[in-house]
């Protein structure tokens, strides 16, 4: 498969989140294609066993450095880009992963509504704060990859605290494209990766796979295809939900303010019988 240029073997990635998950999937995937990988995550004891097993995917002359890290806390984001550059001279990707559920819906849980943002929304803000002046310096092709979220795009009720955060790294993402698309000279791109149903740590209530679900490694081999194509909304399907009934949910949400309607009308009662026939001819 032709790759992105930034994807080259001896060029490094850090990765955030990178324990487990797509996070550990694109880890292993980077190792195996030659890339030194960075590995963050606040879970030391789980980030070890990811490097070790990140190592054990790489190809030849492939180096893992693993790296405990709380995304919330700038200063931590900065001294990973310091060990970055200063074992490997390089950063070609930037993959901001790190997240948390749990928060709730608008008026509850405070508490939740923290520490989610910080690590969810401000984990990414300072990722790419920390690492992207550094990256232009380069003078080299390099990405900046922020996870985000269907549910940061369509807004389902339920846990709005993580509607909001990942509403604001599609929003962040989207702005910092156009600015690095403005600098001059710039070769590094941002891209909004938004994974469909995927098994992974956070997938709650399954202790096997789902068939509806996608592996994290298929959302990454996914994002590496599109990355190539010079995508900038990498949205996945997944083994229930195609890209047309995607485009579809994310059009009707739009339009309900184009067209005046509730918020949230897909789920509003009164509208219900209008988005099923909306919805009938999708595939």
């Amino acid at each position: 498969m032709t790759q992105h240029p930034a994807i080259q073997a001896g060029r490094t990635a850090v990765i955030t989140g990178a324990a487990s998950g797509i996070g550990l999937a694109a880890a292993m995937r980077f190792a195996s294609l030659g890339l030194n990988v960075v590995m963050a995550d606040r879970d030391e004891a789980a980030l070890a066993r990811a490097g070790e097993a990140a190592l054990a995917a790489g190809a030849a002359g492939a180096r893992v450095a693993t790296a405990p890290t709380d995304v919330a806390d700038y200063d931590r984001v900065a001294r990973l880009r310091d060990l970055a550059l200063g074992r490997f001279g390089d950063v070609a990707v930037l993959m901001n992963n790190a997240a948390v559920s749990g928060g709730g819906h608008a008026f509850a849980n405070r508490d939740g509504w923290t520490r989610l943002l910080a690590a969810n929304l401000f984990g990414v803000i300072n990722g790419v704060q920390a690492f992207t002046q550094a990256m232009i310096d380069q003078n080299r092709p390099s990405v900046i990859m922020n996870t985000g979220s269907k549910q940061g795009i369509t807004t389902p009720p339920g846990d709005t605290a993580y509607n909001v955060s990942k509403a604001g790294v599609k929003v962040l993402t989207e702005g910092l494209q156009h600015t690095l698309r403005e600098t001059p000279g710039c070769q590094v791109t941002a891209h909004l990766l938004v994974p469909g149903f995927t098994f992974t740590g956070m997938t709650r209530g399954a202790a096997t796979k789902p068939a509806g679900a996608w592996a994290a490694g298929q959302v990454i081999d996914f994002a590496l295809e599109r990355l190539a194509a010079g995508d900038f909304y990498i949205i996945c399907p997944d083994n229930e939900v195609t890209r047309v009934i995607d485009n579809a949910r994310i059009a009707w949400a739009a339009e309900d303010i184009t067209q005046n309607r509730p918020p949230l009308s897909r789920w509003h009662p009164d509208w219900k019988d209008a988005f099923a026939a909306y919805m009938a001819d999708k595939r």
